[in-house]
């Protein structure tokens, strides 16, 4: 080989990368590393797996892994771990079915993404105590509720996007749903209102909320019986802990490549690290926060293959950079649509040099007289003495997420309080009220704004 392009993890970053370095460098040689057999896959999209609208773990798969070796010309390497970086020989050690390899580089991509965080907590060994995180995690969770008759109260700990998605999930398989949170509110980057909202929403679902409660242990000899908590034990037959994730950057920290404040891996504008010749992308970077102008780490489906597809075209020598990011993201609470983008909490944008002004607004997502809308909450927020908008929530049946794309477009733009009241957006009854919820947020927050 000369010169190859090699790229350690084969989901969204590592292949969005080799597939757009193979269109723009039909010649190179592409090698991809994948310590799994899968691919290319929506893990966002296991929950609903779970929860059985999806049928086939193998629909969850963008390009299959044949496809890439014969349709896009790429060497992936499926159960090929990356377990060492050389930066001074660009060398990567690799170890495979066949035996341990080295294998040179021109240009490397670390996208090895990030990690389910296994908390410790007392009992989290035991047998039916689950992660969610990649296809082997969806795929055992799912063959034990459809095996095992006796799952009928099933716990949950952390009422992030996961254990919200999978309360829905565990639900629609007749189970009595615990879900345990440490703070005060669920969903907690979406703010009180939204957070308040979806409580009330479990809540009529049946869901059994445990709020600013800490999980002391898990129960049981050898498969788990219960949660321990402050007030006493709630018995369970299974355990999924949705606690977040953490980037994966072992295989980096080793080869002497900076990592960020964030813990994710340092980056500059292009997706490369402080070592030459060596770019990192996805779950396991850094990316630049429009707003705040500073590294964060926000792991993104849409952040991961944008910035690995800038990666791939870098290093075909037609430089672009990976772009900036507003955390913007959307989840569905059974009935509820939820989503945020920017700065919501007032300490951190404190931090960011902002002193944010928050509104909050409930109005209906379709024309007062046309039948079927439903109560819309907005939250905005901006910078008292600029104008400038800073972020925003909203929570709603219908019409939630594209309106969020509002903002975030703002976001972008840099826009004041008064220029995005000011925007020509779509009207008509069966879409939304003359006054968009967003012009509406707009106009209410524009009263508390330094002119």
């Amino acid at each position: 080989m000369t010169d190859p392009f090699v790229v350690i993890g084969g989901d969204a970053a590592g292949m969005s990368a080799a597939s757009k370095a193979r269109r723009e460098a039909p010649d190179r040689d592409i090698v991809v590393f994948e310590r799994d057999e899968w691919v290319s896959y929506g893990a966002c999209g296991l929950p609903y797996y779970v929860k059985g609208e999806i049928d086939s773990l193998d629909e969850l798969v963008s390009v299959t892994p044949t496809e890439f070796r014969e349709e896009r010309n790429i060497d992936l390497r499926t159960n090929h771990e990356a377990t060492a970086i050389d930066p001074e020989n660009q060398v990567v050690i690799v170890d495979g079915p066949d035996g341990v390899i080295e294998q040179p580089y021109g240009e490397l991509l670390i996208a090895t993404g990030a990690s389910a965080i296994v908390p410790p907590i007392d009992g989290i060994e035991l047998a039916g105590v689950y992660t969610l995180h990649d296809m082997a995690h969806g795929k055992a969770i799912k063959d034990r509720l459809e095996s095992d008759d006796s799952v009928d109260r099933v716990g949950i700990v952390g009422g992030g996007y996961v254990g919200i998605e999978m309360a829905e999930a565990f639900h629609a398989h007749g189970l009595d749903v615990h879900l345990f949170e440490m703070l005060e509110h669920v969903l907690a980057p979406f703010g009180e209102t939204v957070g308040t909202r979806v409580e009330e929403h479990l809540r009529e679902q049946t869901v059994s909320l445990y709020l600013d409660t800490t999980v002391e242990g898990f129960e049981g000899a050898e498969s788990v019986t219960a949660v321990e908590t402050p007030d006493g034990s709630v018995p369970v037959d299974m355990v999924l802990v949705g606690a977040g994730v953490t980037p994966n950057t072992a295989l980096a920290d080793s080869a002497g490549i900076e990592i960020g404040e964030s813990g994710a891996i340092a980056t500059d504008e292009h997706g490369r690290t402080s070592v030459p010749n060596v770019y990192a992308a996805g779950d396991c970077a850094e990316m630049t926060h429009t707003v705040t102008g500073e590294p964060t780490h926000v792991p993104l489906a849409l952040t991961a293959n944008r910035a690995g597809r800038a990666v791939g075209q870098t290093v075909a020598d037609d430089p672009a950079p990976v772009g900036e990011i507003a955390g913007t993201a959307s989840v569905k609470a059974f009935d509820l649509q939820a989503a945020r983008t920017g700065l919501l909490d007032e300490t951190r944008a404190a931090e960011a040099g902002f002193d944010l002004v928050s509104r909050t607004i409930t109005t209906r997502s379709r024309a007062g007289y046309y039948p079927g809308g439903f109560p819309i909450d907005v939250t905005l927020t901006a910078d008292r003495l600029t104008g400038r908008v800073l972020g925003a929530s909203m929570v709603g049946e219908e019409g939630v997420p594209k309106r969020i794309d509002t903002v975030a477009t703002a976001l972008h733009a840099g826009m004041t309080v008064e220029e995005l009241e000011s925007l020509d957006l779509s009207y008509a009854p069966p879409f939304g009220p003359t006054w968009d919820p967003v012009l509406t947020a707009a106009k209410v927050l524009s009263g508390s704004i330094e002119n």
